[in-house]
């Protein structure tokens, strides 16, 4: 009797909220088809990697809109996983025992389920500049590139003063012990005691400029205070492997300038951040997969990015890409290299060597060589990068899109010694190069249809990023059908 009593005042709820506010609906259904070949660079020691499979995702984003003041927004996904794979219970009585496929991704339900993303409620008090709101949310600064990522918190915007927008906000990385504690010691597990305290997020992004100029003047201070158990948050807490050797970060502040310009047929893009950092975790070793920097406690780097095109015709267009990260000269002493908080991989250079969408953040097919299973550098990190492109128009519903980067490290990378360790008696700076295409038909508005892919031919750099030697350096390279509906 209780269960169809709530089940009846779940309903009451739902079909009186229908009748207090408008609902406005609207998402995108997208389904790839992927052939990625060769990511280990043919090394004779790892798997073979010719893999073929096909995912798809639904997405829904819902306002219930009370007025031009208030207004609940959700946006969840179903219908989300691999073909053949995710359609089915999770159960360890499946091929390869408890690592079988309904295992995915530690529980992150990137499957045939529902999954929720964001839920908030966005209000704004009436004749006054202040906007609020409040609940799990998107945060991000600039181009991506140091701050992508869903949080709970508050975001409160001062809007038409001083500038366009200024918007400060607060979030609630991790809350310690599920939330049941804030303590620095609760009961020894495993690893002797866990340190319960919380990580907090504070951001400030300036927004301005006039009809032809948008800019962005930002800043972030992250601090995680859970680190007496000898782990951070970041990275031992994401749940899956970022490249080898990245410090834990305990404290860290960054400021950023990111514009927009466009002038006829030419248009600019750009960025610059700076970070500094303290990882107060006094590491010994590397840790268990190699995931750990050895650094004296500071760490800090820096990204820039430039992105340029010019609209010849309406059919033709060049494009010029730029981006140079800081990378650490010695990942055994010395300062550390950082280049951002945490990124769902969502900034986009190039198919194969840093396009990383993870299946654990926002997208869900591991895709470039930043996936965590070959664990290369994602971003900006590390990495030197100049791209030439160009976009040709046949059609006014047909794109081809085509390009060549050139990409080096900012720092030399060294092999790996018979331990995995780094090994300085050899370093290489050049990551390869990669030429890249995109054919896209907009088959109806709202409907597009393409096959993309890219082919990498990896330098001595990559071979040691990947593989610790550069004894295999075979390309790697993918195709990518896609089509999807925007609603």
């Amino acid at each position: 009797m209780k269960r169809y009593l709530i089940l009846f005042l779940m309903i009451l709820f739902v079909v009186s909220t229908m009748y207090a506010a408008d609902f406005k609906v609207n998402g995108v259904y997208t389904a790839w088809g992927q052939s990625q070949h060769n990511f280990w660079f043919e090394n004779e020691n790892k798997p073979v990697y010719n893999d073929n499979y096909f995912v798809q995702m639904l997405r829904f984003k819902v306002q219930g809109i009370a007025n031009d003041n208030l207004k609940v927004v959700t946006r969840f996904d179903m219908a989300q996983g691999w073909w053949g794979v995710d359609n089915a219970l999770r159960s360890a009585n499946r091929p390869y025992g408890k690592y079988g496929g309904s295992s995915l991704f530690d529980f992150k339900d990137t499957n045939f389920l529902f999954h929720v993303d964001q839920a908030y409620v966005d209000f704004k008090i009436p004749n006054t500049p202040l906007g609020f709101r409040v609940g799990r949310m998107w945060y991000g600064l600039g181009n991506k590139l140091i701050l992508d990522n869903n949080y709970d918190g508050i975001q409160m915007d001062l809007n038409k003063w001083l500038g366009n927008k200024i918007t400060l906000s607060f979030a609630k990385v991790s809350e310690g012990v599920d939330g049941l504690s804030d303590e620095e010691k609760v009961a020894p597990d495993g690893r002797g005691f866990t340190d319960a305290r919380d990580a907090n997020l504070f951001t400030l992004n300036f927004n301005g400029g006039s009809e032809n100029f948008n800019y962005n003047v930002f800043g972030l201070y992250y601090n995680d205070a859970s680190i007496a158990d000898s782990n951070a948050y970041v990275p031992d807490h994401l749940q899956f492997f970022r490249a080898r050797f990245t410090p834990q970060i305990t404290t860290l502040m960054a400021i950023g300038f990111a514009g927009k310009y466009k002038a006829g047929k030419f248009s600019v893009n750009g960025e610059f951040d700076y970070l500094t950092g303290k990882d107060d975790i006094p590491n010994k070793d590397f840790g268990p997969k190699k995931t750990v920097d050895i650094n004296d406690g500071t760490i800090g780097g820096f990204n820039l990015y430039l992105k340029m095109n010019y609209a010849a015709t309406d059919k033709l267009s060049f494009g010029l890409v730029g981006g140079m990260g800081s990378g650490d000269d010695d990942v055994t002493k010395g300062n550390g290299n950082v280049n951002k908080l945490r990124t769902s991989g969502f900034f986009y250079i190039t198919e194969i060597w840093e396009d990383s969408i993870m299946p654990d953040e926002e997208g869900i097919t591991p895709q470039g060589l930043g996936a965590p299973n070959v664990r290369g550098y994602r971003e900006l990190e590390n990495t030197t990068i100049v791209q030439v492109n160009g976009t040709v128009k046949p059609l006014p519903n047909i794109s081809l899109f085509a390009s060549y980067s050139y990409i080096k490290a900012t720092q030399g990378i060294p092999k790996w010694d018979s331990n995995g360790n780094p090994d300085y008696s050899s370093t290489a700076t050049d990551l390869g190069q990669e030429v890249d295409f995109k054919f896209t038909w907009k088959a109806q508005k709202q409907l597009a249809i393409g096959l993309r892919g890219g082919y990498f031919m990896p330098g001595s750099a990559a071979g040691y990023l990947i593989n610790g030697t550069d004894k295999y350096t075979s390309a790697a390279w993918e195709l990518k059908s896609f089509i999807g509906y925007k609603f």
